[in-house]
C-alpha cells in the first residue's frame, strides 16, 4: 500500500509538472527569413524567453519598462549598450537594463548570430522604442 501511495504521488505530481528541455543549439529558424527570426521558447507572467537568429544587426532600441538577459549560443557580432561597443560571442552573456539603448551593427561570419533573449516581466513586443539616426 506504501508503494502504491508514493506511486501515486509521484504520477501526481509529474503530470501536474511537466518541464520542457531542449537543446537551445540544436534549433533552428522555422523558414529561411531576411534578417532577424524571433521564436518564442517560453512565458509566464514574470518573463518571456525567445531564441533570436540575426543575419546582418538589429538597429538601435531601448525597453523601457523591460530589462532584457542575452545568452549567446553561437556566432559572434558587434553590440552597442548605453556608449559601449564590444564584441559578443558563444558564451557570452550581458545584461541590458531597462531603457539602455543597444544595438547589434554587424555580425562576422557566414552563420547567424544566435542568442537567448529573456526579458523580464512577460514580453509583448509593445515595449521595443527604435531610436531613429538623425540624417542631416
Amino acid at each position: 500500500m506504501k508503494h502504491l501511495l508514493i506511486f501515486s504521488c509521484f504520477l501526481i505530481c509529474s503530470i501536474s509538472y511537466s518541464q520542457d528541455l531542449r537543446s537551445l543549439k540544436e534549433m533552428k529558424p522555422a523558414a529561411d527569413f531576411e534578417n532577424i527570426h524571433v521564436e518564442k521558447i517560453s512565458e509566464d507572467s514574470l518573463q518571456s524567453s525567445f531564441v533570436i537568429w540575426i543575419k546582418s544587426g538589429v538597429p538601435e532600441h531601448f525597453h523601457a519598462e523591460h530589462s532584457e538577459n542575452i545568452y549567446v549560443i553561437s556566432g559572434k557580432a558587434t553590440m552597442t549598450l548605453a556608449d559601449s561597443t564590444f564584441i559578443i560571442r558563444a558564451g557570452d552573456h550581458l545584461t541590458i537594463p531597462k531603457g539602455t539603448p543597444h544595438s547589434v551593427s554587424k555580425v562576422f561570419g557566414r552563420n547567424p548570430l544566435q542568442v537567448l533573449s529573456i526579458q523580464s516581466p512577460k514580453f509583448d513586443g509593445s515595449d521595443r522604442i527604435f531610436i531613429e539616426t538623425i540624417q542631416p
